[in-house]
């Protein structure tokens, strides 16, 4: 493999990497104040593919009002999905939650099979993320090049947010302590609702960017990136925002450079993946940035 392949499937695994991180980020946020693994959280990306391509079709909105509204639209969502499904469990079993995740997870694909049908519908892709530039032979199209750069916006954002204003303040205190934080006047629900927010909106970053690099969406797509992203989450650290991002970057470069690496095993590619977190894990328990497997600290 010559120098410039490597460099092609480098940019390709940053791009993807970047997408894995945007929606881990919702897992370890979650996890990291309330102790849940939101399952749903791949079919909130996949809900956000369907607002935004409803806002160009139907709506006949310009692609940057769709995604605006897809993404605000979204991160509503998240908020609903705790109000009536995660908000009445807070004090039952960690398995109780759990199961629920999964059911919400299923409503969702369902619903949206009911409502959209089963057949794979067109994203249509705006000209200013189709183009490629070539640099010696190293080909980069502009989706692969904007994903990254809007990646790493949103994650210095979170992270200001999270250790520069009261609200992050808030959420990193609920992460050590709930009942305390609770005693101490702040509104406990409406800081989780805020992160249910977020995470929703990254979610839906995700799935829009994920939906222009792949432009067929169904309501079952996103179980396989959602796993990814919760295996992103949890080889990073759960509960690290930072390690979460990390987590993202590199399951996307492993899974990219496998297939090109070894190209017969090019079906196997989600498999490694896994694998990959699984020998991970085998060392280093907490993940890569984890600290502590019960407190999450963002």
């Amino acid at each position: 493999m010559d120098l410039t392949t490597i460099l092609q499937q480098l940019v390709n695994g940053i791009s993807l990497g970047s997408l894995y991180g945007l929606v881990a980020i919702g897992y370890t946020m979650v996890y990291g104040v309330i102790r849940l693994i939101n399952f749903a959280h791949g079919d909130i990306m996949m809900v956000g593919m369907y607002f935004a391509v409803t806002g160009i079709v139907a709506m006949f909105l310009p692609w940057w009002a769709a995604f605006l509204l897809s993404m605000v639209a979204t991160a509503l969502l998240g908020v609903l999905v705790d109000r009536l499904a995660y908000k009445p469990l807070r004090n039952a079993s960690r398995i109780s939650a759990l199961i629920t995740a999964i059911g919400v997870s299923f409503f969702l694909e369902n619903l949206f099979l009911v409502v959209f049908g089963g057949v794979p519908k067109a994203f249509p892709v705006p000209s200013v993320f189709g183009g490629v530039i070539n640099v010696n032979g190293v080909i980069f199209p502009n989706i692969a090049i904007i994903t990254p750069i809007i990646a790493i916006a949103f994650l210095l954002i979170l992270l200001f947010i999270l250790h520069k204003t009261k609200y992050g303040m808030a959420m990193r205190a609920l992460s050590f302590d709930m009942e305390t934080v609770r005693i101490m006047g702040v509104n406990v629900d409406m800081i989780i609702s805020i992160v249910f927010a977020i995470g929703s909106f990254l979610a839906a970053v995700g799935g829009i960017f994920w939906a222009m690099r792949y432009p067929a969406i169904n309501p079952l797509i996103g179980i396989m990136p959602g796993l990814k992203a919760f295996a992103a989450a949890v080889l990073g650290g759960i509960g690290s925002v930072m390690g979460a991002a990390v987590g993202g970057f590199v399951i996307g470069l492993s899974e990219i450079l496998i297939v090109a690496l070894f190209p017969p095993l090019a079906g196997y590619k989600d498999a490694f993946a896994f694998l990959f977190l699984i020998f991970v894990l085998l060392f280093k328990p907490t993940g890569i940035m984890g600290e502590d497997l019960e407190r999450g600290r963002f």
